[in-house]
């Protein structure tokens, strides 16, 4: 991708960001509902002190007053304190997000392992049972809702076989110093493989519900893609030039299959961490994913402003980084 290219995606970030924050903000604010009647619910509150709490939280304010309020504050990282936390927003979603950037991650691994060797397999011998078969699993992978596939899977895997914990991240016997935030790797930084693994079946259960659904997807597009390379000239040139199979499949052919998937691969990295949400509120995870739905029930604008437009960030910036991947693999676009 040329520079000209690369530098007008960059201008365009901060144009979308924009608009992200506007929607986000309207949205939010105009919902039904007031935050401060929420949080005096349990208590006998005079109309005085509510008056005062709203005041405090700059809910008095003007709606275009508190927006440019709210942008110059997302400028400078300050997003001001959540309603119910009375901490700094950044404070909670830095406490959180390493929790859904795990389960994202793992996820992503596990969408990887069972899409490419299936997407591969399906390719190479196409029309087969095992090519129809998996044309039909992943039609179905793709209209599982997530709330009803994780719920299945507690029952048949938690309750059931009582193979794996229902929910949560870690038991508190387990717990070990937070270095990174990311447990998996905490754990083997401390030393306990015993505390791995058990925060690893706590893992397993929410990312095999976000990560099948997206291997579905994935594993189409790395299909198609496979049965146009395999009839590319230089494919059967490697062939008759007495090539291994397995080097011809994985070496020459699956680098330019994965070409399309790659930008597959960026939008499914959105949508796995927009999708945790459900998953995390499923399983009891806790992660920012849901913090955002509690906030979302309570009103509480600013962590649900601050967390979609840090959404909206990761979104754009992995679109970004997949275009410039593509670029790299394919030199057809750089031209």
């Amino acid at each position: 991708m040329s520079f000209p290219r690369v530098l007008e995606r960059l201008v365009q970030l901060p144009v979308v960001l924009f608009g992200v924050s506007l929607v986000v903000f309207l949205m939010i604010t105009l919902t039904p509902g007031d935050p401060v009647e929420i949080m005096l619910a349990d208590q006998r509150a005079t109309e005085e002190q509510a008056a005062m709490l709203r005041a405090d939280l700059g809910l008095d304010r003007p709606l275009v007053e508190r927006y440019l309020v709210f942008l110059g504050n997302a400028v400078t990282g300050d997003f001001g304190l959540s309603f119910f936390h009375r901490r700094p927003v950044i404070e909670v979603i830095a406490e959180r997000l390493p929790a859904t950037i795990e389960l994202t991650l793992v996820a992503l691994l596990i969408a990887l392992l069972v899409a490419v060797p299936l997407g591969v397999a399906a390719a190479v011998r196409r029309d087969s049972w095992l090519d129809r078969g998996l044309s039909a699993l992943s039609l179905f992978g793709v209209s599982l809702p997530g709330f009803w596939f994780g719920i299945l899977l507690i029952l048949l895997f938690a309750v059931q076989l009582g193979l794996l914990p229902v929910g949560g991240r870690i038991p508190f016997d387990a717990e070990v110093p937070r270095l990174t935030g990311f447990l998996l790797l905490d754990t083997l930084a401390a030393g306990r493989p015993d505390a791995f693994l058990r925060a690893l079946s706590h893992l397993l259960l929410p990312a095999v519900t976000l990560g099948l659904p997206a291997a579905a997807l994935l594993a189409r597009v790395i299909r198609s893609s496979m049965v146009e390379v395999l009839a590319a000239d230089y494919v059967l040139f490697a062939e008759a030039k007495g090539l291994p199979r397995r080097r011809v499949l994985y070496v020459h052919a699956l680098k330019n299959a994965l070409i399309p998937a790659v930008t597959v691969l960026a939008i499914e990295m959105g949508q796995l961490l927009g999708g945790s949400m459900i998953v995390e509120t499923v399983f009891g995870w806790p992660g920012l994913g849901r913090v955002v739905v509690e906030s979302i029930f309570a009103r509480n604008y600013p962590l649900v402003q601050a967390a979609v437009l840090l959404y909206a960030v990761i979104y754009v910036l992995l679109n970004f980084c997949a275009d410039l991947l593509y670029a790299a693999l394919n030199p057809k676009v750089r031209l």
